[in-house]
């Protein structure tokens, strides 16, 4: 062996250890400074994942796009597996709703209540911990096996990657929690890890025999089989690799992609266009995030998080609600409905992907069909608001209502969204990642990452769907207050804020 083939993989090396030491601390710093506070700590995970971006490349210590940093790239493309872990539970809680199932407490593993780090116990440690090694090592898994990703700078290093990720997640178990059985909780890992990645493949697979006939993402048929796996499963208690992807899934997964958009700030605002994708981004955070909360609270008389919470994050698919609910940010009972709400929207996917798969094709909105769903979200949205007012706090009543309207709120979100994006000036490519950021939607945010628009919006996406987030401090301020307040949002707040989402979209696309 050579001295330059040491040095590299000597770099390869380095370049865990950077990746390590970028992310884990990102999120353990995020949850230190909201210790004690009702906020979640998706909220700083924005701030300083664009913050330390925009640096590495200010500082010339990086370049847009960070491709000094591969594994950064490598990590945030790993959002299909952290989704992957909350279509199974969205599946799950399905199943046990319409089927009127019961399932016993789960008291196999009981978690240790110490404080490691500020804000942070020592299983939820572990569990972050664990998430990156299981992100980093089923990533590099698939990839090696059925990706046929050879083209890449990691490329020739997916097995060792895969290994010391794998390795790394089998061996990192708290043993200060209460566990029932130890052998039997580690199986349970291990066969959670083996159906992530048979998910991964059947959705790649699949995906690939589309392809000639329309070119739905692996992320669509990922959510179809994982939440079927959920409903035929439904009694399983979940071993140490879902409880850790879904508690550090979802953040690990969003500082990295924040770092990758972080770096694209000053490349992206020279781009001709550019400025309206913002704009339309950042005031449609406003209008369908509190557009909706507002209709929740007005028609369907809910001010409560538990509604409000799953409801927003459902209904949007939106990946920082989602995460700071799975992660138990927004109660108890909000942690349990957000699975459901998030599954719920995607069954109606199919509309979704093909649509944009063939408008993506045809290089612009296809009309008719869109213009009919929007009319049918309309229609759901209704039914829903008045189903939620005459549910009477009833668990079962609320849950029904709350998916009728994630399927309809979703619907008039997605479409009204490009419908009215139609009348703008930009191309179908730029209208598309307008929408995704307007409403921070994960599995559009996927499909694009996996280049459905072109190696362009692929390439562009991460930075303008964090551009946006940095209207979620005022998101994640205004859960915060009602949560300090037992719960209940603050009405006026939210319907001065729809009105200026309202008008902001409508500036973004007939006047810039």
């Amino acid at each position: 062996m050579d001295i330059t083939e040491q040095i590299t993989n000597l770099q390869l090396l380095n370049q865990f250890w950077i990746i390590f030491l970028f992310l884990i601390p990102m999120v353990l710093i995020s949850r230190t400074i909201v210790a004690g506070t009702r906020y979640s700590p998706i909220l700083i995970i924005v701030i300083f994942g664009l913050s330390m971006g925009y640096i590495l490349v200010h500082s010339d210590v990086g370049t847009p796009g960070l491709t000094e940093f591969p594994f950064v790239s490598l990590m945030a493309n790993t959002t299909i597996i952290a989704l992957t872990v909350s279509f199974f539970v969205g599946g799950q809680e399905l199943r046990k709703i319409l089927g009127n199932k019961e399932t016993p407490p789960d008291d196999l593993m009981v978690p240790s209540d110490e404080e490691t780090v500020l804000g942070t116990s020592r299983t939820q440690f572990i569990f972050i911990l664990r998430s990156f090694f299981l992100l980093l090592g089923i990533e590099g898994l698939s990839r090696f096996l059925f990706s046929g990703d050879g083209g890449t700078m990691l490329s020739g290093y997916y097995p060792l990657i895969a290994y010391i990720g794998l390795a790394g997640a089998i061996i990192l178990i708290d043993n200060k929690a209460k566990i029932k059985n130890k052998h039997l909780y580690m199986r349970k890992g291990l066969a959670e890890m083996g159906a992530v990645l048979l998910v991964l493949y059947l959705s790649f697979q699949a995906a690939a025999f589309i392809r000639p006939v329309i070119a739905l993402p692996q992320i669509f048929f990922a959510m179809m089989i994982a939440a079927a796996l959920g409903a035929i499963f439904y009694k399983w208690a979940f071993g140490p690799t879902i409880r850790a992807l879904l508690f550090g899934g979802i953040p690990i997964v969003l500082a990295g992609n924040f770092l990758i958009g972080g770096s694209r700030i000053g490349e992206a605002f020279s781009i001709e266009g550019m400025n309206s994708v913002i704009s339309y981004g950042f005031f449609g955070q406003l209008f369908w995030m509190f557009g909706g909360i507002a209709l929740l609270m007005y028609f369907g008389r809910s001010i409560n998080v538990r509604n409000l919470a799953p409801g927003m994050a459902g209904s949007l698919s939106h990946s920082g609600l989602t995460g700071a609910c799975t992660a138990g940010d927004f109660g108890k009972t909000a942690a349990r409905r957000a699975p459901i709400m998030i599954n719920i929207p995607f069954f109606g996917h199919i509309f979704v992907f093909s649509i944009l798969a063939i408008s993506a094709e045809r290089g612009g909105l296809w009309f008719w069909p869109t213009l009919i769903l929007v009319l049918i979200g309309i229609a759901l949205t209704i039914f829903a608001l008045l189903q939620l007012r005459r549910a009477e706090g009833r668990d079962r009543n609320e849950v029904n209502a709350l998916m009728a309207f994630s399927f309809g709120w979703q619907i008039c979100a997605v479409f009204g969204g490009l419908f009215l994006l139609g009348f703008s000036n930009m191309s179908m490519d730029y209208a598309a990642m307008a929408q995704t950021s307007a409403i921070s939607h994960f599995g559009l945010f996927a499909a694009i990452q996996g280049e459905m628009f072109g190696p362009e919006a692929a390439l562009l996406i991460p930075f303008i769907f964090s551009m946006p987030f940095l209207v979620h401090p005022l998101v994640f301020f205004m859960f915060g207050k009602a949560m300090e307040n037992d719960g209940n949002m603050p009405v006026k707040p939210v319907y001065f804020m729809a009105i200026a989402g309202l008008a902001g979209i409508l500036w973004a696309v007939f006047a810039s």
